[in-house]
């Protein structure tokens, strides 16, 4: 009893022991189950009007976009700049398609399966699927028998990992465009509809009409601005303050970074010249008498001999002369151009071949040997076997074999063409041959060759002058160097003038830009600028052919742009502003003293210019270029009087009216209208679009990742 009473009487005190030790309990809890949640946060790259982005969802996407590209290009090597270009495509596209989604299921749109198929398979395939060259036929027309075949062949069963690979790349092809055309159908229901909520009306259509109908002809003197000088005219802080307040949305910010640079370009030293040149001396006399030039040439030179035939038209400008006017077995060079040391030998001259061949083909699996060997007997013995409607009836590739087994034109010098498709410029027209190797069995047909052309065979032994490592470990050193003694910006900029480095900026950079200024493979740059503060000094980044040292001379967070980064451009608007006041007082005196047009041209020491056929809907005025506000003052003056000044774009103009032309054409309402609501509608998607984004909540997070 005692034990109980004791602890009733200090029973608040165990309720808070309690509850803190609970409220331990649960958070720690919440925390351990917590990880998956937060790290499942930090890996994602986006969020779009509440919808979360994966990291690997948008890595999908980019590596699709990226397969496409190389099926639509035929570019399989793709540089930093484009990789870079295809991921800030799949950007926008991902928001914009995101964005557009949601708003359209506000309104309920949708796209049906029907109409989905419509639009790519059926009697009204969209123009995205139409410009598809994958579906052209010889003749550059999409053919819906082609698109049809393609879909067919995504449904084959593979009978081998290449076949499975291409079927599946196929496969992610078609899906990519299906999701495009869906998406674009839903945008164009939705900007439909919303057209139809702004249209013109019978007023509109006057007024349009009206603005067309009557030109003017005018004199006209224009007072620039500059004819003021600026130490004239005094702008305080607090006017630049106000105005600042008055138009502060005008200077809204997305968070950025601004950095000053000096690069230090990784270039050839006196000692790699020396050597290269060392090396060719002593390799030449080899190269002009070893038996064994394909070796010798592939061990040494920048450049792999591939056996290709040259033409006037393709040899290397340097040895021209040489291969068209010597004999095999010549030599040519050493020689130094363009950094570049070159030598050549003669290997065959006197011969004629094509530039181009254009073939068919009939492509088996490597298990259907013998029907490939059936085929090709056919083809060889029976002058009336017909290659096209074999090649659609058995040929494995879908895309040529629905047009006839037609690959197209091949030239000598075409790179990621299997060799032994060369072999083509070796045979006749009409020429049958087939080749086996891992990939499967091809039976070729040459179709056509172009006129023979002479030709000369050559080896070609070059050697760049590039930099040594040491070289590049001497240049990195310097770089290292500068990066150790530059503390700050002034030393920074002091260090650089000392060593005689151009200083160059970099401003306002967004955290996702892909490169700082003209600096290739400097997107390290970028993300290290957004995690240090103004003065300080990186160590050294590899950009390519460069090392390059920055310093962050700006942080700019997202918000208003302070006064002080604007007051300049205030001030100039502000100065313009009291000059052209200055000037229409001037002016208005003159003029009410009853000054004519040419008086008021002696005074200012300009001239009296012309303005013909001016109308309301005018873009320009005479010579002066963009000038609406005076137009539309112009247009409503008094004939053969002289207007009141008019403060425009570039300066105070004064004009007087000299001609007038009505038109005579019929205002027609209808006909007005429709062409009001189509010339609407080019930039009324687009403005929707931007309102929708920048009202959207877009919370972007790709500088994490990339």
């Amino acid at each position: 009893m005692a034990t109980l009473e004791n602890i009733r009487s200090k029973g608040p005190l165990l309720v808070a022991v309690i509850g803190v030790a609970l409220l331990a309990f649960i958070i720690g809890d919440f925390l351990n189950s917590g990880v998956t949640y937060f790290n499942s946060s930090r890996e994602n790259v986006a969020e779009i009007s509440g919808e979360s982005i994966h990291i690997t969802d948008f890595q999908k996407a980019i590596e699709q976009m990226t397969e496409v590209y190389k099926i639509e290009t035929g570019q399989n090597d793709l540089n930093e700049e484009l990789t870079a270009q295809l991921r800030a495509s799949v950007w926008e596209s991902m928001v914009s398609e995101r964005l557009m989604q949601a708003e359209a299921a506000k309104i309920g749109l949708t796209v049906s399966k029907d109409e989905l198929s419509d639009r790519l398979i059926g009697d009204n395939i969209h123009p995205i699927i139409m410009q598809r060259r994958a579906f052209f036929d010889e003749n550059g027309q999409f053919n819906r028998g082609l698109l049809i075949s393609f879909l067919n062949s995504l449904d084959m069963d593979a009978t081998d990992g290449n076949m499975y690979t291409q079927i599946q790349q196929a496969k992610n092809y078609w899906l990519y465009w299906e999701n495009v055309v869906k998406n674009e159908i839903l945008r164009e229901k939705y900007n439909n509809l919303m057209a139809q909520t702004i249209t013109a009306n019978s007023t509109d259509a006057q007024a349009a009409f009206s603005a067309r109908q009557q030109t003017r002809n005018f004199s006209y003197i224009a007072q620039p601005f500059y004819m003021i000088p600026d130490s004239l005219i005094s702008v305080s802080q607090s006017e630049i303050q106000n105005r600042y307040n008055k138009n502060k949305e005008l200077y809204k910010q997305e968070e950025s970074r601004s950095v000053n640079y000096v690069a230090f370009e990784v270039k050839p030293m006196e000692d790699d010249y020396t050597q290269v040149q060392e090396w060719m001396d002593k390799v030449s006399d080899e190269f002009e008498t070893t038996d064994d030039i394909v070796g010798l040439i592939n061990s040494n030179s920048d450049v792999m001999y591939d056996g290709r035939n040259y033409s006037e038209s393709t040899v290397p400008a340097l040895l021209k002369d040489f291969a068209f006017s010597g004999k095999e077995g010549d030599f040519f060079g050493p020689v130094f151009e363009n950094d570049t040391h070159t030598m050549a030998r003669i290997m065959q001259t006197g011969f004629m071949t094509s530039d181009s061949v254009r073939l068919r083909h009939i492509y088996l699996l490597p298990s259907d040997s013998e029907r490939a060997d059936s085929l090709y007997n056919v083809l060889r013995q029976d002058r009336k076997a017909d290659f096209a409607a074999l090649a659609r009836e058995f040929s494995m590739v879908q895309q040529t074999a629905a047009n006839g087994g037609e690959i197209g034109w091949l030239t000598e010098d075409m790179k990621g063409v299997d060799k032994e498709f060369m072999d083509a410029f070796n045979k006749k027209e009409n020429e049958v041959f087939m080749f086996k190797n891992a990939q499967g069995i091809q039976i070729v047909q040459v179709m056509e060759k172009t006129a023979p052309r002479k030709k000369v065979k050559l080896a070609i032994l070059e050697r760049k002058v590039t930099p040594s490592s040491r070289t590049q470990a001497r240049i990195y050193n310097d770089a290292k160097q500068f990066a150790s003694s530059a503390k700050d910006l002034e030393t920074f900029q002091a260090q650089a003038k000392e060593r005689g480095l151009s200083v160059r900026p970099a401003n306002n950079l967004d955290k996702n830009a892909e490169r700082v200024s003209i600096l290739p493979q400097s997107r390290e740059i970028v993300r290290w600028a957004f995690k240090e503060n103004v003065n300080a000094v990186s160590d050294v980044f590899d950009c390519g052919d460069q090392f390059v040292v920055a310093v962050v001379t700006e942080k700019n967070d997202k918000g208003y742009t302070p006064v002080e980064k604007v007051s300049g451009q205030i001030k100039a608007e502000l100065m313009k502003e009291k000059k052209a006041e200055r000037m229409v007082s001037d002016l208005s005196a003159k003029i009410a003293a009853g000054k004519s047009l040419e008086d008021l041209a002696k005074d200012l020491d300009v001239d009296v210019k012309e303005a013909e056929n001016v109308s309301f809907s005018s873009y320009s005025f005479g010579t002066s270029g963009f000038e609406p506000y005076v137009i539309g003052k112009a247009m409503t003056a008094e004939m053969n009087k002289l207007s009141q000044p008019i403060k425009g774009n570039s300066g105070v103009y004064v004009v007087m009216p000299t001609q007038a032309t009505e038109g005579t054409d019929t205002f027609n309402a209808e006909s007005e209208i429709n062409q009001l609501n189509n010339r609407n509608m080019y930039s009324l998607s687009y403005v929707i679009y931007q309102d929708i984004r920048d009202n959207a909540e877009i919370v972007d997070n790709r500088s994490n990742f990339y």
